[in-house]
């Protein structure tokens, strides 16, 4: 009874020292990769994935110790691999999405399709920068600052927009429709004045373009449609972020110079005609 006591108190003694080596580890770790991220400029993907990594190995190690302690639970441990055909089977049905998750995990790092920071886009309705990845899944702060879990085995699969991998710079596609008896020229020049003064431009013209003397912001006729002209600006800017505040901006300060110059933006009209004169 006391043996069974004492080892009652070393099983607990080595969980509550497991949970105390991998906070101070994950510290540790995630204080070095910070301080890499700055002084050298390094991707941090590889180094998180590695901090969940260890943490799990540490929780493993701990199990492992506190099975052995006791005869029992050793016994049964042995048998289970004693008989580990059937529960390979058992287990490879039960946990098969785990696993996936762990392999498209370390492909995820291996071959990094997105890294840490990187602002992606996941199917048609996930947008976000990813912040974490872990052995089971990829975080995801979207812009309403709300955690978003994504299982790896569905991030291997999906298709992602990264607007980080390589080059930053982004290109947004700005449309504005102008009625038919607008002056197009007028409008076109409006459009480019307010991009080109915007602090979040870029000019991304390449050498032949500014020897060609090619617009800052090129602005196209795409098509006309019911009630309007339909024009597109292609604005250049340093990343995603800027590029937003960017096109809201640009959408405010377009409109009012529009109405200012007199350069209508069309709604569309309604006609209703009576079959009989209303009394």
């Amino acid at each position: 009874m006391q043996i069974d006591y004492i080892k009652a108190i070393l099983s607990i003694t080595i969980f509550i020292t497991s949970l105390i080596v991998v906070r101070i580890t994950r510290h540790y770790l995630q204080k070095k990769i910070d301080e890499s991220a700055e002084s050298l400029n390094t991707d941090p993907t590889r180094y998180k994935f590695f901090k969940n990594t260890i943490s799990l190995i540490i929780y493993l190690a701990a199990l492992t110790i506190i099975i052995y302690q006791y005869p029992s639970l050793r016994a049964f441990a042995v048998g289970l691999f004693a008989g580990a055909g059937i529960l390979a089977a058992i287990l490879g049905f039960a946990s098969q999405q785990a696993f996936a998750n762990m392999i498209s995990g370390i492909f995820i790092v291996i071959f990094r399709p997105f890294r840490v920071g990187d602002w992606v886009k996941i199917g048609t309705d996930i947008t976000g920068i990813v912040i974490d990845i872990t052995l089971r899944h990829t975080v995801i702060k979207d812009f309403e600052n709300r955690r978003i879990l994504i299982p790896n085995s569905v991030m291997g699969s999906e298709v992602i927009v990264n607007s980080n991998i390589d080059d930053k710079k982004i290109r947004r596609h700005i449309e504005f429709g102008i009625s038919y008896d607008s002056d197009i020229d007028r409008a076109i020049a409006i459009i480019q004045e307010e991009a080109m003064q915007h602090p979040n431009f870029l000019d991304n013209r390449t050498k032949e373009e500014k020897k060609k003397n090619e617009p800052k912001v090129p602005v196209r006729l795409i098509g006309f449609g019911e009630s309007s002209i339909n024009l597109r600006a292609y604005v250049w800017s340093e990343d995603p972020s800027k590029s937003f505040d960017l096109h809201t901006d640009l959408n405010r300060s377009v409109k009012k110079r529009f109405d200012s110059e007199g350069i209508e933006i069309p709604f569309p009209y309604r006609t209703i005609v009576y079959k009989k004169d209303l009394k």
